[in-house]
């Protein structure tokens, strides 16, 4: 599972496809679990959950 901000959803799906091969699911992180979570790129808010 990776979490990412708008500016990095596209790096995010690109990894799961690279490493797992399977075609990843995003799901968009509820508001209230949105300031508390942060971007695995960069440290910005984390907006979507990419997973496999």
């Amino acid at each position: 599972m990776i979490y990412c901000c708008n500016e990095h959803v596209e790096l995010a799906l690109d990894t799961v496809v690279d490493e797992k091969e399977t075609f990843p699911i995003l799901n968009k992180i509820p508001e209230g679990k949105q300031l508390s979570t942060a971007c695995e790129y960069c440290e910005n808010h984390a907006v979507y959950m990419v997973e496999n």
